[in-house]
């Protein structure tokens, strides 16, 4: 265990009304799901609660026709005494392309305007540049700007990657870090030498975020607690485990009576579980939640590839009737990913290698077909990989095109405006223009059905107002 004197109750983030959803029923539980129980999860004493960000934006417009930002503000409103946490993705945003500087400030402007307290901001090549200007617009509206690093295996990912890393962070302005691994690859006595080393070479806290998906993270959650970790994310059982986080009550009783007591109580925790429970039995009913995201999958450690992307890998092959390649297209990988700079595989870059990879099982030749992502990542359009790519593969990939060497943002110019004179015919509230910057078919298809709505229940109140009731 370490030094006593820095031994200190471990704090919670409750993932519930994001990651957890997020990663076991596609992102659907509604407002209405919410808003009853949020009231009793902000007497639990949370360090802050994950409400906003990741996929919900867009699972809210797009399946559940609601406002995004109208759910943050209701939550808002309800939940007054825990801190609201988001997760945003560096200049993608919400979205999935890099967008101009002046869109990500008022994007950042706007959640904290709304009720965010703590931004958790990540890029998935870990490229420092591509966090600059929402590290900046953050720490500009007050609000907590937590970095994640993005958690990976490779020759150059090592403990020394990691602490430089950490360094840059801390004095780009981040308030604290968090290990972010997505695939759960972060074994137990790795992660305390990666929290040990951390604490060491930075001031700020250290957070984990883990996916059971690879069955270790709440042991790895445990030995970075004894390194020192500050805060660990965690969600209720009903939607814990699998491809979600440890489950908060196991986490709280795990702790109780040492040193890392998290203080929390039990009771309450049982009762918002009991009204969660009929959610996930609704989900499963529903077919949302599919048992196979519940199971521990190894695989996710032998070639380092997480939950998500093994399915769709299955499911590519499938349409080629080529399942029986499976096993080639997942030795590959790791070849494509050496090839490209070793990506840590989140999104998007998980699909972009795994994309390549089965291409180049199936065409049985290495690059023969190329995908634009794939000559996107190559050219430097996604940043920075984490080593150079060869020459060789350069060449293979874009001909005899120029990579990229500058800040991919630096080429996109201001575009707010542009964006504001294109929807204004739909905007009622600043924040629309924001929803159409990142999703434009997908927010004008929302827009029109909001406008619809509006009309239909003008129509109900003017019938009411024209009829004549008897006294």
């Amino acid at each position: 265990m370490s030094d006593k004197n820095n031994v200190r109750p471990v704090k919670i983030t409750d993932t519930t009304f994001r990651d957890a959803h997020q990663s076991l029923i596609a992102t659907r539980m509604t407002t209405e799901d919410m808003l009853p129980i949020a009231e009793k999860m902000d007497q639990v004493g949370f360090h802050s609660m994950e409400v906003w960000g990741g996929a919900t934006f867009d699972s809210c417009l797009r399946f559940l026709k609601e406002d995004p930002w109208e759910r943050l503000r209701k939550l808002r409103a309800t939940i007054k005494n825990t801190k609201l946490q988001m997760l945003l993705r560096g200049q993608n945003l919400l979205g999935y392309r890099h967008y101009a500087d002046d869109v990500v400030e008022y994007f950042v402007q706007k959640s904290i305007a709304n009720g965010i307290d703590i931004i958790r901001i990540f890029d998935a090549l870990n490229d420092t540049r591509n966090l600059e200007t929402a590290i900046k617009a953050a720490n500009k509206e007050k609000g907590h700007v937590q970095v994640a690093i993005s958690y990976t295996l490779s020759e150059v990912h090592t403990l020394d990657y990691y602490v430089k890393l950490a360094k840059e962070l801390e004095s780009m302005g981040a308030h604290s870090l968090c290990i972010k691994d997505m695939a759960g690859l972060l074994l137990p006595y790795q992660a305390y030498e990666l929290v040990s080393a951390l604490k060491k070479a930075v001031k700020i806290p250290i957070q984990l975020h883990g996916h059971y998906t690879s069955g270790v993270v709440a042991m790895s959650y445990l030995k970075g607690i004894e390194a020192g970790a500050d805060v660990v994310d965690t969600a209720m059982s009903p939607f814990s485990m699998g491809t979600s986080q440890p489950a908060t009550e196991v986490m709280v009783e795990t702790l109780k009576g040492t040193p890392y007591d998290t203080g929390l109580n039990q009771e309450l925790l049982a009762e918002i579980a009991d009204y969660f429970r009929p959610l996930r039995e609704k989900a499963m009913e529903e077919g949302l939640l599919n048992p196979k995201v519940l199971g521990v999958d190894i695989k996710t450690l032998l070639y380092q590839v997480p939950g998500g992307m093994l399915s769709n890998l299955v499911s590519q092959l499938k349409t080629q009737n080529a399942e029986d390649r499976f096993y080639e297209v997942l030795e590959e990988i790791p070849r494509v990913r050496a090839d490209f700079g070793y990506p840590p595989l989140v999104t998007p870059t998980s699909q972009i290698v795994g994309t390549q990879a089965v291409l180049n099982v199936l065409m049985n030749e290495r690059y023969k077909m190329v995908t634009k992502e794939s000559k996107a990542l190559v050219k430097g359009e996604y940043g920075r990989t984490p080593v150079p790519i060869s020459e060789e593969i350069v060449k293979k990939v874009i001909g005899n095109e120029k990579p990229i060497t500058c800040r991919p943002a630096d080429l996109i110019e201001p575009e707010l405006e542009k964006i504001e004179s294109e929807m204004k015919q739909y905007k009622e509230q600043d924040e629309d223009v924001l929803t159409y910057a990142l999703f434009p078919q997908v927010a004008e298809e929302f827009f029109k059905y909001r406008q619809a709505q509006k009309t239909k229940v003008d129509v109900n109140l003017a019938d009411l107002e024209n009829k004549v009731y008897p006294v």
